[in-house]
Order: C-alpha cells, then sequence, then structure tokens
C-alpha cells in the first residue's frame, strides 16, 4: 500500500527507463530518473559495467557503481551477440528513455542508436554521452573525470599557492555532465508530453561542452582579468589553523570586516588606513592574513565558532566526510539517508536536493540480479528465456550469489 501511495503521488510512476551506460556520467542520468520516481532497468554486460571495479570495492561492486545504480534492475545480456542486441531492441520498444555513453559509433555498429530504435518506438528520448560530441576533430579521443579536469581549465582553475594546476579529487565532470543530461531529459519528456504525436527526440551531449558551460562566470572573469594566479576577491579570505583545526573565515564587505574586528576584540583594525575598505585590504592581505591567523590559532576551532555566531561572522569549520555526515543541520534535515548494500553493511545516500517524494531506497543491483523478472515484464516467453539463457546470452544471478 506505501508503494501504491508513493506512485500515485510521483508524476514519473510509470516512466521506463533503460540504461546501457556505464562508468557516472550516464548511470547517474538514469539513477536521477528513477529518483524523480521512473524505473530503470540497467543493462549490463557478462564482466558488468566497469564502474563496478573501480575504487574500494565490497561485494564485487565499488562505491562509484553502487552511488549511481542504487533503485535500479540489472538485466545482463551479451550484446555482443545478436540475440542479445534483439532482446535489447525488443525492450527499447517499450520504454520511454534510452540512456547509452559509448564512444561514437559504437551503439550504430551494435544497432541500438537512435535510428535504429525509433524505428519501433518513434516516442523515444535517446540520450547519448560523449567525451568530446560525435563528430570533430576530438570525436574519438579519449575522454575521462582526470582527463576533462585537464582539458577544460578545471585544473587551471584549482591552484596551489605557486600556481601548479590540480585535480579537484571528486568525480565532477562525469556528476555535472549527468545533471546536464538528466536537466535535457527532463525537458525533452514535457516537450513530448505537449506534443499531440507524441515524438521522441535525439539529446546528444558531452562532458566537454559541460564543463564550459559549468565555468560559465570563470570565462567571463578571464576575459576581464587574464591573471594567470587569481587571489580570493576579498580580505580576509582564508582557511587558518586554531588549536583544533581549520577555520575558514572571511569578510566580504566593510560590514563583515566591522563584526569580525568586533568578534576579535580588534577594532583598532578599523582606524588603520591599510584596511580602511577591500581594495586597501587585499593590498595589505599578506599583512591582515598574517595578524589574523596568529590570533585564531590561541583558540579552538569551538570557541571561534561560539564567538563568530554572536557577530554574524562569516566563518566555517573545515570538516571531513564523518563531520559533514553528523552535522546538527545534516542530522535536523535528514540530509542522509541509510540502505543495506549486503547484510550488516548501511550505506550513506543522498537523494536530490528538494524531492517532495523519495523512492523506496533500495540496493544497487547485482550483475544479471533481476534478468528473468524484467524480461517477463516484457513479454518474453519462458521458451524464449530458457533459450537465451542456454546459449549465454543473458545470465540470471542465482540467488545464494546475492
Amino acid at each position: 500500500m506505501e508503494d501504491e501511495m508513493m506512485n500515485e503521488n510521483n508524476s514519473f510512476s510509470g516512466l521506463k527507463v533503460l540504461d546501457i551506460s556505464q562508468g557516472v556520467a550516464g548511470p547517474y542520468c538514469a539513477n536521477m530518473l528513477w529518483q524523480y520516481g521512473a524505473e530503470v532497468i540497467k543493462i549490463e554486460p557478462p564482466a558488468g559495467d566497469w564502474g563496478r571495479h573501480v575504487g574500494t570495492t565490497v561485494s564485487g561492486q565499488s562505491a562509484l557503481s553502487i552511488s549511481y545504480n542504487v533503485g535500479k534492475q540489472s538485466v545482463c545480456i551479451d550484446a555482443k551477440q545478436e540475440a542479445g542486441r534483439q532482446a535489447i531492441r525488443k525492450m527499447a520498444a517499450e520504454c520511454d528513455v534510452f540512456v547509452q555513453n559509448f564512444r561514437p559509433g559504437i551503439v550504430e555498429k551494435l544497432g541500438l542508436g537512435y535510428e535504429d530504435l525509433k524505428i519501433t518506438n518513434p516516442g523515444i528520448i535517446y540520450i547519448s554521452i560523449s567525451g568530446y560530441g560525435p563528430s570533430g576533430p576530438y570525436a574519438f579521443a579519449p575522454a575521462t573525470d582526470s582527463v576533462m579536469q585537464a582539458e577544460t581549465g578545471i585544473m587551471s582553475a584549482n591552484y596551489d599557492q605557486e600556481g601548479n594546476p590540480q585535480k579537484i579529487g571528486i568525480l565532477m565532470v562525469d556528476v555535472l555532465s549527468g545533471m546536464f543530461a538528466t536537466q535535457q531529459a527532463l525537458a525533452a519528456i514535457y516537450r513530448r508530453q505537449c506534443s499531440a504525436v507524441k515524438q521522441g527526440e535525439h539529446i546528444q551531449l558531452n562532458l566537454f561542452d559541460a564543463c564550459a558551460a559549468f565555468q560559465q562566470s570563470n570565462l567571463i572573469e578571464h576575459t576581464l582579468n587574464p591573471v594567470k594566479i587569481k587571489t580570493a576577491v576579498s580580505a580576509p579570505n582564508g582557511v587558518f589553523d586554531t588549536q583544533n583545526g581549520k577555520l575558514n573565515v572571511l569578510a566580504l564587505n566593510n560590514d563583515q570586516f566591522e563584526r569580525l574586528c568586533k568578534a576579535l576584540s580588534r577594532q583598532d583594525w578599523l582606524e588603520d588606513t591599510r584596511f580602511v575598505n577591500n581594495t586597501e585590504r587585499m593590498k595589505h592581505r599578506a599583512v591582515l592574513h598574517g595578524e589574523l591567523a596568529g590570533i585564531l590559532a590561541a583558540r579552538t576551532n569551538e570557541e571561534w565558532q561560539d564567538v563568530f555566531r554572536q557577530y554574524e561572522v562569516l566563518h566555517a569549520p573545515v570538516r571531513n566526510y564523518d563531520q559533514v555526515m553528523q552535522h546538527p543541520q545534516a542530522v535536523f534535515n535528514q540530509t542522509v539517508d541509510y540502505f543495506e548494500q549486503s547484510p550488516g553493511l548501511s550505506l550513506p545516500y543522498v537523494f536530490i536536493p528538494g524531492l517532495s517524494q523519495k523512492p523506496i531506497l533500495n540496493k544497487a543491483p547485482d550483475i544479471g540480479e533481476h534478468t528473468i523478472d524484467v524480461l517477463q515484464k516484457f513479454n518474453f516467453s519462458q521458451e524464449q528465456i530458457d533459450a537465451l539463457i542456454a546459449s549465454q546470452v543473458i545470465r540470471q544471478i542465482k540467488k545464494e550469489e546475492i
């Protein structure tokens, strides 16, 4: 009954998504559609999505794979065999959205391109995610998150004090590309809903363009002020050591600087011509930061936070992930949900912010965990299923393997 009530309140109930993508960008796009209420079926080869084996793994699945495949149903199909490709086409004929992120030309060779699938399903919304786009001088160049952080200037925007470019330690390129893909999918679903003929379309986007769009303000800033190494936009503004941790402290204008001076009992700074406004404070940033560092080092994070809250000073402790999940506001907001990926293993999960209705949180599936159940829903006969199993076109995981 709870499931039925949830589906009644969910606008995407009944929407079917066929996800043949691997890694992060495509899987996250499909995962977000699941969070909105769609049924997502993930097609995997016998070896599984390559993302299952990247980074820390548990029970044959990585943290990366678990994160972006929660809630999906896994069907194991060998698309190298024609019977496998036929099975995928049969399923796609009954789905609303199809997600793939293979190199340009791969799905077309398999007969799983947009032009192939729209023959039997003209209303299908087909999402293609590539590195640089389907054509052009870099169309077939390898593209990963690290490559794109270097290629698109993200590393240059994240430099150390010596100006050395650095990689941001999250898979931000893949994640933001998946988010843009979901945004396009939602727009296409809306357009189809408004169309009298319910026409589908082919959405093509790539990691390179996604990174460029993400850095729009940086591109304008660079055009206006093409300086290689830029400091913060205000002073003081930085991370400072305390007795037991690190604290980010900043002031963006004179009013905020005055509050900081009062909190530190340094009203003399307000009379100092070097600190009269942000322009002057930026010129004398090293002096200001040096004095501030000496003051903050004398007390703990907690003591300074109590003081800064009283004066409404902009500040925050630099937290690790344990502290983030235990943050008082995270607890109050119920930001983090938990699910059992395997017996006794509880893992954190953060849904899309602002969801009016969260789907029931199910674990990320094992390879082929739902093969037979899903094929039966797509009207494959038992004879067809038995033949596909016998020819090793499909695989159904055994219950004792789960």
